[in-house]
């Protein structure tokens, strides 16, 4: 959405965020103008930001509807659009005492929805929505077309299969463990951890006693003939994933499911855990083939067998690319 605005408009772009996880990615987006931390939903903290940026339009996504602000908006004339907005029927806007919520709703200019799901939920509560889908496959086929290659990495693959585990939380790692043990030694692996702080590297090495494993800030030529690369930085795994065959995604076995279109933003199958029902694109993965969901180490260990008999790339991206289009149909309706 940013890049686009910036290619159709001459503006300046201000980009927020709540929790530290996405602002340190992405404090020095360079197609942001202002990148900040969004202070907690108060009248006051509305006012005053909104004073300060003095906005054209706003954009909020997905799950974000805080009420303060979108008041704010309404009550200064001020566009507000919801983008890429999801809805289940369990969420509060649905409930008999979820009045209030719904009055946000009613005061977004325009909710732009991923699902017809989501648009039929909104018609049952009189409120109109839009059917746009999700910008982020947009966003993620873009960046595959920009991925880095890194001299260390391409040594320590050397032209062998790998298989990347991003985002992995401790029962991730009890999953997976057993299963890419027994890998062939055609196959390298590289994992990053959902923290990268010393005690949950040390956790990840301390799984795959049998493997050698070295972490990515002491790679060198002289350890890369090792089996198991340990990412230890942030902001790589997106790049990383432009190495793999097949995939595994992190975050289902406990509080949500992390990204699974990056990996599959370069042609790759995702496994991923049990608890992803808040997350539609893992129901779209699963529906058309590409996604895999597994709750133990045995069923992680079926799956992985047979992804190794097939070739899911040409699959992978022609159903990434169907969902493209999301970007362009909300700016089409906002311009």
């Amino acid at each position: 959405m940013i890049e686009a605005l910036k290619q159709k408009e001459n503006c300046q772009i201000a980009v927020s965020f709540f929790s530290p996880s996405g602002y340190e990615i992405r404090k020095n987006y360079d197609l942001a103008d202002v990148i900040f931390y969004l202070p907690k939903d108060s009248k006051k903290n509305a006012k005053k930001v909104f004073d300060l940026i003095k906005p054209d339009a706003v954009f909020f996504v997905k799950y974000e509807f805080w009420a303060n602000y979108i008041f704010e908006a309404q009550n200064r004339k001020i566009p507000f659009y919801s983008v890429a907005a999801v809805f289940r029927k369990n969420q509060i806007f649905f409930k008999g005492y979820g009045g209030f919520m719904r009055s946000v709703l009613k005061a977004c200019t325009t909710i732009f929805v991923q699902h017809e799901s989501s648009k039929k939920l909104l018609n049952e509560i009189g409120i109109d929505s839009i059917i746009s889908g999700d910008t982020r496959y947009d966003r993620v086929m873009k960046n595959a077309e920009k991925v880095q290659r890194f001299e260390k990495i391409d040594a320590f693959v050397n032209d062998k299969k790998v298989f990347v585990c991003g985002s992995l939380w401790k029962p991730d790692l009890e999953v997976v463990s057993d299963g890419l043990k027994n890998l062939g030694s055609d196959w390298k692996i590289i994992l990053t951890t959902h923290e990268i702080d010393e005690a949950h590297l040390t956790e990840a090495e301390n799984y795959f006693g049998g493997k050698k494993i070295v972490r990515y800030s002491n790679l060198t030529d002289q350890n890369s003939e090792a089996d198991i690369l340990l990412i230890d930085n942030v902001g790589m795994l997106m790049h990383v994933y432009g190495y793999a065959n097949l995939a595994y995604v992190g975050g289902a076995f406990k509080t949500g499911l992390h990204n699974i279109l990056e990996p599959a933003s370069f042609g790759l199958p995702v496994i991923f855990g049990p608890n992803h029902q808040k997350f539609p694109e893992a129901k779209l993965f699963i529906e058309n083939g590409i996604g895999f969901s597994v709750s133990d180490s045995v069923k992680f260990k079926n799956v992985l067998t047979d992804l190794q008999k097939e070739n899911h790339q040409e699959k992978v991206l022609q159903f990434m690319n169907s969902q493209r289009g999301a970007t362009e149909k909300i700016l089409k309706r906002i311009f």
